[in-house]
């Protein structure tokens, strides 16, 4: 479908090149994570928390803390371990001596971007007092509570191979992440340019700061003027249905292997994340394919299989091409 050339203020459009340049600061450092770094800025700019899974080895901590640089927001990294505990995450109350009196020493959960890696290492309360702190923007230290500074973006790691010693967290928890995005290896011509990159040992390079606090909220004021047609929220909404009674869209080889569909929250995350690329495409309105183009990423952690469709090979990949497939734009 042919983009029609529309009318910006120079505002918007002086923002949509900052977000090319981002992408072009992140690639000095980082190689073919294009992808991520696109779902990264959609969280960020929409307000939604991301959950990466993938090998390790595959530049997650990289990305991140190179797109960290390039927005000039203060990153902080967490090793999630058996051991950790809530207060290691927020905070704690400790004794001034000097003072006589206690004061409040604030954890890392105090910066812009949070990297939550291999967040299911660690035990439910450590990560119940993470996912409080995504939805409430809020933590409360003893008797006190603290606003966490904005933009406030968790990005979660899980790592697919090991599962021995960790805490899988729990459906309801891993709903609150906006998406979940599965890292895979690089291409052969990206590899190529890591390996000639990093075998250089004196190899180093810079990312410079391209946009602002202030850039990141004009940016997320400009994306919510994106328009959706009516049209296109009905659509979502049978998608989202869709996942929930399959028979009801001739998905009847999907319907014993469903035990649950999507919540609420993805008919709001593929609202905001359908303008968001919209908006990336220097456009004001939403196409149906900005939707379908965050689907996957915003259903396959929220739609909840059986152990039937586990036995018979049912992945939900699977289900999410045919509901796209068989669901139509009326």
């Amino acid at each position: 479908m042919p983009v029609e050339e529309l009318i910006y203020p120079d505002r918007v459009k002086a923002h949509q090149q900052k977000i090319k340049q981002v992408f072009h600061e992140v690639s000095k450092v980082v190689v073919g994570q294009t992808y991520m770094v696109n779902r990264l800025l959609i969280g960020l700019f929409t307000g939604g928390h991301i959950l990466l899974e993938g090998v390790p080895g595959l530049a997650k901590t990289l990305t991140i803390n190179s797109l960290s640089k390039a927005l000039h927001l203060d990153f902080q990294r967490i090793q999630f371990t058996p051991d950790l505990l809530p207060s290691d995450l927020i905070g704690t109350m400790i004794y001034n001596q000097n003072a006589s009196a206690f004061e409040v020493k604030k954890g890392p959960i105090f910066a812009n971007l949070i990297l939550a890696d291999e967040v299911n290492r660690s035990p439910a309360k450590v990560q119940s007092a993470l996912l409080e702190a995504m939805q409430e923007k809020q933590v409360t230290i003893g008797e006190s509570t603290y606003m966490l500074d904005l933009p406030f973006l968790v990005l979660a790691t899980q790592n697919p191979v090991e599962h021995e010693g960790t805490y899988p967290l729990p459906e309801a928890q891993v709903d609150r992440f906006m998406m979940k995005v599965y890292i895979d290896y690089p291409k052969k011509e990206d590899e190529l340019e890591i390996m000639r990159r990093m075998a250089n040992m004196s190899y180093s390079d810079t990312v410079s700061k391209v946009l602002s606090k202030e850039d990141i909220f004009s940016i997320r004021n400009e994306m919510n003027q994106v328009q959706i047609s009516e049209t296109l929220e009905k659509y979502i909404i049978e998608l989202v249905f869709a996942t929930r009674r399959p028979a009801d869209y001739d998905l009847n080889e999907f319907a014993p292997y469903i035990q649950f569909g999507v919540s609420p929250r993805a008919s709001i995350a593929l609202n905001r994340a359908a303008k968001a690329v919209a908006y990336f495409d220097e456009r004001d309105y939403v196409l149906p394919e900005d939707i379908k183009e965050v689907a996957h990423d915003v259903m396959n952690h929220r739609i909840i299989l059986n152990y039937e469709a586990e036995a018979d090979g049912i992945k939900t990949k699977d289900f999410i091409e045919a509901i796209l497939r068989k669901v139509p734009i009326s």
